[in-house]
């Protein structure tokens, strides 16, 4: 059922589920309620089927202030996010914000986990147009206080490295390449509307920020006859994981895969589990069913090498028993 007026996040995101969108839906159906315990791009959520949306419950999570934070200002304020957006790609702007969001821009959103009605549109606006410009990874990250130092930005934090490498996040200079790589944001031209656009889409998704479990538990899976779970965690090594997710004793995927196969026996969930063949292969009960695609190839490094070439080929998705059947491969 494919979804002819989907829209898409106005930002690059590596990992995110845009190309198997449909077949997700295809696979969950039309479910009452419908949880996203790692939001990301949303790529899931929004290439929903028009008619999957207009009722119901919708629940997406993630524990990245700054996603969490850029989701709900463009749900409640798309018009401020787009105002300070909309900006033409300047060096020094590049840095100077990000010292300034990676200080005084996250002390601003503080109070996401604790407030569901919070959000600021100037660190949304600012946050989603420097992941346009920048290069790579390291928009946004480390701990700070952050300060430029022989043109690099620096966590003041931890005392530099004085050899060739690991010397903290090294200045970057703003994408130059074609628009689908970043340097603006995409894909309308006119971002006002584009924005309005996704905002009357987010307009009843509840939008939270902090663990992943807090929107898995029985009472937030209360709602509704049948409920939809879309868990697409870090993967196993992923650098992103270190960052926001510690789960003592294991990589944060073996603990969304033990949440899936506690809960799959539910007739209620119909839950689809993302991530690599060499993680769960084998590890998933009978009645389950997996999906193998390929990834879309990562930007490139200057070696011409893209960053998951490796495992491109690896992705999977493994579906819950009580997910619609669309003759899939048996595990």
């Amino acid at each position: 059922m494919e979804n002819k007026s989907k829209l898409n996040a106005p930002f690059p995101w590596f990992g995110g589920k845009r190309r198997v969108a449909d077949l997700v839906w295809d696979r969950l159906g039309p479910v009452d309620n419908y949880v996203e315990p790692f939001a990301g791009s949303l790529a899931v959520l929004l290439g929903r089927p028009d008619d999957g949306w207009q009722t119901g419950a919708e629940t997406v999570n993630d524990a990245d202030c700054y996603l969490a934070n850029f989701w709900r200002a463009l749900a409640a304020d798309p018009e401020a996010v787009a105002r300070f957006a909309d900006q033409p790609v300047n060096e020094c702007d590049l840095v100077a914000r990000h010292l300034w969001l990676v200080n005084t821009g996250r002390a601003c959103i503080a109070q996401l986990e604790a407030d569901p009605n919070f959000y600021n549109a100037q660190v949304a606006g600012w946050w989603v147009w420097g992941l346009n410009a920048w290069i790579g990874s390291g928009w946004c990250s480390g701990t700070g206080p952050h300060k430029l130092i022989d043109g690099e930005v620096i966590d003041t934090r931890q005392l530099p490295h004085l050899g060739d490498t690991g010397r903290g996040v090294n200045r970057k200079l703003p994408h130059l390449g074609n628009r689908d790589q970043g340097g603006q944001l995409r894909p309308n031209p006119d971002l006002q509307d584009y924005f309005l656009a996704l905002s009357e889409r987010l307009r009843r998704v509840r939008v939270c920020c902090g663990d992943w479990s807090r929107v898995i538990t029985n009472g937030a899976l209360a709602f509704g006859d049948t409920v939809g779970v879309f868990l697409d965690p870090p993967y196993s090594g992923d650098v992103r994981a270190k960052d926001l997710y510690r789960v003592e004793g294991h990589d944060i995927a073996e603990a969304v895969r033990q949440w899936a196969i506690d809960n799959g026996g539910n007739k209620r969930l119909r839950i689809a589990l993302c991530g690599y063949e060499a993680e769960h292969a084998g590890k998933m009960p009978p009645g389950w069913t997996v999906h193998a695609y390929r990834a879309n190839r990562a930007y490139g490094s200057s070696n011409g090498k893209s960053d998951n070439s490796a495992n491109r080929t690896q992705e999977r998705i493994w579906f819950s028993p009580h997910c619609v059947l669309n003759q899939p491969q048996l595990l």
